[in-house]
């Protein structure tokens, strides 16, 4: 992906074996006109009620501005914090809530752990994360896995309400090989905790096998949303398209 280029992903909520389109969320790029016009239209087209968002995308601005054309209380909006440790947690928090205009975040995310051991060695942003949800400052916290053992961790540890994890077929840019991410995922479903799924077309991998990735992925049971990045609005629409005749 290129400066400037806009990338942009659907997340599809997943009902029985069912998906409804109702999340966008932008990474790169630095076009506001078309990043807005991407989000009007899904918000007419398909009732966006789902923001994805995280510092690390630098896409904050684009969700405020998006923002102010939907009722705050109609909407969900996750962001991810790449801190590790509660000092820089604690400005994260209060940085976020400033650049996208609100006074809560939905959920907020600890971005991508890949440590087996991270829910000790970063107790202290944990600790923070929960005492703002104490605080009314998030609802919801977890993380974003990309180690097989950081999601085991994730899997057993009963702070993680929300975990964003990597899953398709073939086993592209994933944390193991799918049969074995699938029982994990099963576990943390068991155990209360929602589950998104990211990768679904293993990073460009499966461009060609579209609809085989997506039934894959209904299929699992353990989905309760799943996320598939776009470059251009006409593959987001085939996307939808797909999802609904899956």
């Amino acid at each position: 992906m290129g400066a400037g280029d806009v990338y942009y992903e659907a997340v599809f909520y997943v009902v029985g074996q069912e998906a409804l389109v109702g999340f966008v969320d932008f990474c790169g790029g630095d076009d506001f006109d078309v990043r807005n016009d991407v989000v009007l239209a899904a918000e007419v087209e398909h009732f966006l009620r789902f923001f994805d968002a995280a510092d690390a995308y630098g896409s904050h601005p684009h969700v405020a501005e998006a923002l102010k054309r939907v009722p705050r209380d109609k909407v969900t909006v996750l962001t991810k914090t790449w801190a590790r440790d509660p000092a820089t947690a604690r400005g994260d928090l209060d940085r976020f809530r400033r650049e996208l205009g609100v006074d809560y975040l939905d959920v907020c995310l600890m971005h991508c752990v890949t440590e087996a051991d991270w829910t000790e060695r970063f107790k202290g942003v944990m600790d923070v994360l929960s005492e703002a949800k104490q605080k009314g400052i998030i609802r919801a916290h977890g993380c974003s896995c990309h180690s097989i053992e950081a999601l085991r961790a994730a899997a057993k540890s009963p702070w993680v309400e929300i975990d964003l994890a990597r899953i398709n077929p073939i086993g592209s840019h994933m944390d193991a090989d799918p049969e074995t991410v699938v029982s994990v995922l099963r576990g943390m479903k068991a155990a209360g905790k929602a589950v998104v799924g990211m990768k679904i077309l293993g990073q460009g991998d499966l461009r060609g096998r579209q609809s085989e990735a997506l039934r894959y992925a209904l299929s699992l049971g353990v989905l309760d949303a799943f996320t598939i990045g776009a470059e251009s609005r006409a593959e987001q629409e085939d996307l939808i398209r797909r999802v609904a005749a899956a």
